[in-house]
């Protein structure tokens, strides 16, 4: 009797183990989050990154009553800072502001990715999308990509662009028009958003792509030349300019943004960061807010989210491939 009172006692504690280990996410989840939410932004202050982060994060401490802060970890396209919350606990304390950068075209360019995106991160929601478009300085006697692209034939390699970065959605959208077109432009790279539309205004390069939101507006005051937008439809902050593919040119690269946790964050966190995620992107003052700076927010289930960014790694990655574009 001794021996088998021990043994039920065994079982019993085994059980009580089991069960108590089996409900540590379920209670985890429920008292989530109790201490500060980091988002990690990885580029620099002042691009779309930085702002959608801090927007959401604003709005996400109202909601749960604690801090979030927003960490800016650029460099190497995004790498450095996308790999960091990666490596992060999964435990909802720490997310990533991703994009199509370090998520879906470095895959591509990077033959050694310290990071898998989809292996090593849980999918929240798609945040928003942003068109790219083509400007030229007003030294480059240019009125259409038509112009340009003569222009560039009669000065082989003497015309510059600008991008957000090796790698960046603005360098493979100048890559493929060159290909396109059977021209030879020089590629100036810089630290982001806000040094590329710093360099063309100042005539340090000929032309570049760029989030719609820095360029446009000096191409209203006349100060720049808007050429055509590489997206798949007209801005309507802009609809007078073209999209490149009714010029002839099917490129088609929208800068997205989507918030993605650590693999193995338990799922009735991402599910609670889902839906107060989805709840700010519905925000009617936001949405008016941001579609005026050329963003369009737009949730996403986990699942939607993690569908289309397998879809895009492996649409980038054959494009990458098949224009043999390389990270200078």
């Amino acid at each position: 009797m001794h021996t088998s009172d021990s043994s039920a006692r065994i079982v019993l504690a085994f059980l009580l183990t089991a069960m108590l280990g089996g409900g540590g996410s379920g209670a985890q989840a429920q008292s989530y989050p109790s201490r500060p939410i980091h988002i990690i932004a990885p580029f620099p202050a002042g691009g779309g990154y930085d702002f959608l982060s801090r927007l959401i994060g604003a709005e996400m401490s109202k909601t749960f009553g604690q801090p979030v802060v927003v960490e800016n970890k650029a460099g190497a396209n995004g790498n450095i800072g996308t790999d960091a919350a990666a490596k992060s606990a999964p435990d909802g304390y720490t997310v990533l502001m991703g994009g199509n950068s370090p998520l879906a075209l470095n895959v591509g360019l990077y033959p050694k990715l310290p990071y898998d995106p989809v292996k090593d991160f849980e999918a929240i929601s798609r945040v928003a999308t942003q068109p790219n478009l083509l400007a030229a300085h007003p030294k480059v006697p240019v009125k259409t990509v038509e112009d340009l692209i003569q222009h560039a034939k009669a000065n082989p390699g003497k015309i510059t662009y600008a991008s957000n970065g090796n790698g960046s959605p603005q360098h493979l959208a100048a890559e493929q028009l060159k290909r396109m077109a059977g021209i030879d432009l020089l590629h100036v790279p810089y630290k982001g958003a806000a040094p590329t539309a710093a360099a063309l205004l100042a005539g340090e390069v000929s032309i570049a792509f760029n989030v719609i939101l820095l360029p446009l507006p000096h191409v209203q005051a006349g100060k720049l030349t808007g050429l055509a937008v590489a997206s798949s439809r007209r801005s309507p902050l802009a609809p007078e300019i073209p999209t490149l593919a009714e010029l002839g040119y099917p490129i088609d690269i929208d800068t997205w943004y989507g918030l993605v946790a650590p693999a193995g964050t338990p799922k009735e966190i991402i599910s609670k960061l889902n839906a107060e995620t989805v709840r700010i992107l519905n925000l009617p003052e936001l949405r008016d807010r941001t579609r005026s700076q050329g963003i369009e927010l737009g949730g996403s289930t986990p699942e939607q989210f993690s569908a289309f960014l397998k879809a895009d790694i492996a649409k980038w990655t054959q494009v990458i491939r098949e224009f043999s574009i390389t990270i200078d």
